[in-house]
């Protein structure tokens, strides 16, 4: 279908401050998904679960989330209400995720150990409906908070930030705080003050993305599309002829299923507590490298302002292998035990060290989060192939996926840790470090973010909205 129109076009401009407030739904769940990162090992250490069990739980219930995702979404398309579209879904969401995880972390342990099982996955199943309800939200909400192509990157910037707050204030709480307050993860007391901050932080970062998406979200924006019936064929025709929205779910979920791997609680004792042998620098990190991370993050937001997000992604994309590869050489050296944070006691394989692990992050930012704003751009291709507005099924189909490759990433660290010797329970901070252990860390943290990232620049070749071909879609639907 090809539209022409000489007109200039006329955006749909977002503020500033709901731009960087609506982001604020995203660091919401985060908190939660960070949360859930430690979720083995209580079910491990305090509720007498197996690893193999716990890992086969956890990747059924990633899928059962993912299966929730197009169920929601399709009822997020057909409600048109008078408190909108996305923001009853954004409270009632964070509150059943609320009541789920403390019902999880404080009572399970405490019942008998026939029940253990079948309470964990039904009340871990509850929390993934209430995360599914507020996620949907946050990769179908750019649709009408902004259409503009120098806004849209504006909130890769925003989840860059807020991403890192809620990742490196959770790892920094934990490793600095809590595991030395409670002398590691087999402490019950750990999980409930963590829980109490958690549900605490959320609760206020739902009421200010409510705030932010306020004004865009209110009935009267949707009365053009009242008249769109929303189907469940509509799932299908999608799929086969929205190539974009495919392609870009490739890309993503390659992506995933690495970061997934990479960022396990499992991984991080492995390579902090366990090479470097000091499991505190997973806290410090994100607090010293925050800033220059930041200036990474700012420059990748600018090119996608000048040249269009996909070329921003699949630059950092590459990049990101290269700093990656550049990373299993330093954690190969014999001196790895040796990197500090601590500025006195700096040797040269420290600087080494943070200097690639700032370039390396930022480029992790910047793909990580730059799809979130590209599923709006699939969404305006979508209405602009076939009529429809369908964030919420546009976003629902790419969490869908999403989820179901984050689940196989907890699947897969379950299988390489039975594989190596660790079936009864996950490694420990301070166990010994043997050549099975290095290079299996390596090649988790290292390996296999590059053939993931290898993967997600073969599907952005087959990838068409460039910045030219998001105005021609912006000028069609305007003039439509």
């Amino acid at each position: 279908m090809e539209r022409n129109c000489k007109k200039e076009v006329q955006y749909n401009n977002a503020k500033f401050y709901q731009i960087g407030l609506f982001s604020l739904n995203n660091a919401a769940t985060n908190l939660y998904l960070a949360l859930m990162g430690y979720v083995s090992y209580y079910a491990n250490s305090l509720a007498g679960f197996g690893v193999m069990l716990v890992s086969v739980m956890l990747t059924a219930l990633s899928v059962f989330d993912g299966v929730t995702d197009p169920l929601v979404g399709f009822f997020l398309d057909k409600t048109k209400g008078r408190f909108g579209k996305f923001r009853p879904f954004m409270i009632v969401g964070n509150v059943i995720m609320a009541v789920s995880a403390m019902l999880l972390f404080v009572t399970t342990h405490q019942l008998p150990r026939a029940v253990r099982v079948p309470y964990f996955v039904l009340i871990y199943a509850l929390f993934v409906v209430g995360y599914t309800f507020q996620t949907v939200v946050s990769k179908s909400g750019q649709t009408v908070l902004t259409n503009n192509p120098k806004q849209r990157p504006l909130s890769t910037y925003f989840d860059s930030v807020f991403t890192m707050a809620a990742y490196g204030g959770s790892a920094l709480f934990v490793a600095n705080y809590l595991a030395p307050k409670y002398g590691g993860f087999t402490n019950i007391n750990l999980y409930f003050e963590y829980l109490f901050w958690v549900v605490a932080i959320s609760a206020a970062s739902t009421v200010l993305a409510v705030i932010g998406i306020w004004e865009k979200d209110k009935s009267t924006v949707y009365i053009a599309k009242r008249a769109q019936k929303v189907k469940v064929r509509d799932y299908w025709d999608i799929i086969r002829h929205n190539r974009p929205i495919g392609m870009l779910i490739v890309a993503a979920c390659t992506d995933k299923f690495a970061a997934t791997v990479y960022s396990h609680t499992a991984v991080g004792v492995m390579l902090y507590g366990i090479m470097m042998e000091d499991y505190g620098i997973s806290g410090l990190i994100g607090v010293v490298t925050a800033l220059p991370t930041l200036l990474v993050v700012s420059v990748g937001i600018r090119f996608a302002q000048r040249m269009g997000q996909k070329k921003a992604l699949v630059l950092f994309t590459a990049l990101g292998i290269v700093f990656q590869i550049m990373m299993a050489f330093v954690l190969i050296q014999e001196n790895v035990n040796t990197i500090t944070f601590h500025f006195k006691s700096l040797n040269l394989i420290s600087i080494v060290f943070i200097v690639i692990y700032v370039l390396l992050n930022g480029c992790k930012s910047i793909t990580n989060n730059m799809v979130v704003p590209m599923i709006a751009d699939c969404c305006d291709y979508e209405e602009y192939r076939s009529g429809r507005f369908v964030p919420g099924l546009m976003g629902a189909m790419f969490s869908f996926v999403d989820k179901v490759f984050a689940a196989f990433g907890t699947a897969f660290v379950g299988l390489v840790m039975m594989l190596i010797g660790y079936n009864s329970a996950f490694p420990q901070i301070g166990d010994t470090l043997t050549p099975t252990l290095k290079w299996t860390t390596i090649f988790l943290y290292c390996i296999t973010p590059v053939i993931g990232w290898l993967l997600s620049l073969v599907s952005m070749r087959f990838y068409v909205l460039d910045k030219k071909k998001m105005k021609e879609i912006a000028k069609a639907l305007q003039k439509s």
